[in-house]
């Protein structure tokens, strides 16, 4: 048999012929889209100036043109032909500008380079016409099928001073309403006054704009004014890329727009309402306070006293129009509900609405939906708390089971029972977790074991039962200080939140103590100290492990760190102790100290005799939750991180 002859190329890629305009999405059927995106790249082309004309019937021409920087004819074959054309790659994050221009500055919305085609929503082919340091061309591009999903049908040279681009395309198809457009478009671009569109020969000043809510004089002192404009720009094409505070000087933007002003955050700038509205203070008479490049305003008292006038404005608009929104919102969120809330009792009912209201005045950025879901649940617990679904659990109990809760409630008040059963499951369900965890070779010892056990310091004696052992700064910089570089830093990514936690290389340690008050002093001192250290892997506790726990102590002890009378108690623990390995060992004479060698199987029994073996008893109530389940609620109430690496199941 012959060889196949090999080719650089065996098939290269095909195109349907409605390929570019499926790639568009909705810019190709949305005509405020389209337009929106177009009047962008002439914004990302340092224009001045976008002239957009819209016709009044199907089949005549819709043209923009603008005064930006333009493009040689390769320039456009290699920007606007490209697929995909990454503009940030090839041009940077910021606009182009015209050689005059060279001062002002701009971020670009250009991002994939499909805005470009916007055209397409109104015909299948488009003419560009663009020209710069006296040269440029005219292109007719069409979509295409096959090797190519879009071509240049015709290319004229075109000899033009000056510099721009100008865009046609007979209207087929999405015709749109000038005066709608006019509102889209000066909405979205109405942060910088060197960026003027007109719609048909008619621009929108911020006085005549529909979204326009406020308009205010702010005196700055004597002789100084500016002029606020607060406005909604919903009517944006699509979200605008600029929100907040602008300042214009001289009919000219200084800086970029910011909801920071003075350095002085008004709102967060991550919510819908911060995403909506857009503020413009326009002054004439600040031109001395502005720096060279326009970039922001000179530190001086003026500009403070400025900043200070339109942070009061700002406030006082977002503020009512929080309160408004508000009233919406509790409006909504009632309709929501309204079956439910008829079927509760009225006490219930009122109660109900009573928390809608403060919720969403506590939260006026919260979203309706999540306010639904709180309420929902709220509606649950009035239901619940009318007695129907406790009635629903009476009615299921055995003979047996009534005798006992008879006998519970005769006994006992029923928060005194939950108080004590709510102890009990903690403590049983630290248990549990740290029996199945502690064999789980893909546990996480750090997130979770340690954690675990130091939330369960009542296991290492009846006299660590108490919230006095807490972490003790004193006592954790004394460690930390002693370790010095021995401690791994930010392998415990929520050491402010754990102090107490202490990374090594080999194991993690943590020191809690209680403080007394001295009688002779009247000082606080710290009494005894409980260390507690958790072996990593499954090696065996060895005789190395207590003799460098017993440096702990001994170095913690003589390091004059700690007041004279602490006592520091120290418990090794681990997966086994090795042979030979020395259980118990005291330091000091007298004693001043201990060590002690602890097994996870040891902490667990003697946790379970402390609780009387009610785990034996309570099999079924943790036997079908996996380790992590059981750590995760265990630790809901702890500050510990709780990262969890690698599948951590249930033994």
């Amino acid at each position: 048999m012959g060889q196949t002859k090999q080719t650089d190329q065996l098939q290269g890629t095909l195109f349907e012929d409605d390929y570019l305009l499926r790639s568009l999405g909705t810019i190709s059927y949305r005509p405020d889209l389209s337009l929106t995106e177009l009047v962008a790249n002439a914004w990302d082309a340092g224009a001045g100036e976008v002239r957009v004309t819209i016709p009044a019937k199907h089949g005549e021409e819709l043209r923009i043109e603008d005064d930006g920087c333009g493009m040689t004819p390769e320039q456009f074959k290699q920007r606007w032909m490209m697929l995909g054309y990454n503009r940030l790659r090839h041009q940077g994050v910021g606009a182009e500008f015209p050689p005059e221009r060279q001062q002002w500055h701009r971020r670009a919305y250009g991002r994939n380079g499909m805005g470009r085609h916007g055209l397409l929503c109104f015909g299948s082919r488009y003419a560009v016409e663009s020209w710069r340091d006296g040269h440029g061309a005219r292109f007719v591009v069409a979509t295409s099928s096959g090797q190519h999903p879009f071509i240049i049908e015709v290319e004229t040279p075109l000899a033009r001073d000056g510099h721009g681009t100008c865009l046609v395309s007979i209207a087929e198809r999405n015709l749109c309403e000038p005066d709608r457009i006019r509102d889209i478009l000066a909405a979205r671009f109405l942060h910088d006054p060197q960026f003027r569109v007109t719609v048909n020969g008619r621009s929108v000043p911020l006085w005549e704009h529909s979204g326009l809510l406020e308009e205010r004089e702010l005196s700055i002192d004597a002789g100084r004014v500016a002029r606020a404009f607060f406005v909604d720009t919903t009517k944006a094409g699509r979200t605008t890329q600029y929100q907040g505070v602008a300042f214009w000087v001289g009919g000219r933007l200084v800086g970029e727009p910011s909801w920071i002003v003075g350095g002085e955050p008004l709102i967060d700038g991550r919510t819908r309402v911060a995403k909506r509205y857009t503020a413009i203070v326009s002054s004439d008479d600040l031109f001395e306070e502005v720096l060279p490049d326009w970039s922001a305003f000179r530190p001086t008292d003026l500009t403070a006293r400025f900043f200070a006038i339109t942070a009061a404005y700002v406030r006082e608009v977002l503020g009512r129009l929080s309160v408004e929104r508000v009233e919406e919102t509790r409006l909504a969120v009632e309709r929501d509900h309204a079956d439910e809330l008829r079927s509760l009792q009225p006490l219930a009912r009122f109660e109900v609405r009573q928390f809608i209201e403060s919720i969403t005045t506590a939260q006026p950025q919260a979203l309706p939906e999540t306010i639904s879901a709180a309420v929902k649940a709220v509606i649950s617990l009035e239901r619940t708390r009318t007695g129907r679904a406790l009635l629903e659990k009476l009615a299921q109990l055995t003979e047996e089971d009534v005798a006992g809760l008879d006998r519970l409630l005769g006994e006992w008040s029923v928060r005194d029972a939950l108080t004590v059963l709510d102890e009990i499951d903690n403590r049983l369900v630290v248990l549990e977790a740290i029996r199945k965890l502690s064999i789980d070779t893909t546990a996480d010892e750090l997130h979770v074991l340690h954690p675990l056990v130091t939330a369960a310091r009542w296991l290492f004696g009846p006299e660590f039962d108490s919230p006095e052992y807490t972490a003790n700064i004193s006592l954790t910089l004394a460690v930390r200080k002693l370790f010095g570089d021995r401690v791994v830093a930010d392998a415990f990514l929520n050491e402010r939140r754990r102090p107490d936690i202490i990374v090594l290389g080999d194991a993690t340690l943590s020191a809690v103590a209680t403080d007394h008050i001295d009688e002779e002093t009247g000082l606080a001192t710290l009494k005894d100290v409980l260390v507690i250290e958790i072996k990593r892997g499954g090696s065996a506790i060895s005789r190395d492990d207590v003799n460098q726990a017993t440096g702990y102590v001994e170095d913690l002890l003589g390091s004059g760190l700690l007041e004279s009378g602490t006592h520091v108690r120290a418990f090794v623990v681990g997966h086994q102790a090795a042979k030979m390995t020395e259980r118990v060992r005291k330091i000091g004479d007298p004693e001043r100290g201990s060590v002690h060698v602890a097994t996870y199987g040891q902490l667990v029994r003697t946790g379970e005799r402390r609780l009387f073996s009610l785990r034996e008893r309570l099999t079924d109530r943790y036997e079908q939750l996996s380790g992590l389940d059981l750590a995760t609620q265990a630790l809901s109430g702890e500050t510990a991180q709780l990262s969890f690496g690698g599948d951590v199941s249930a033994a």
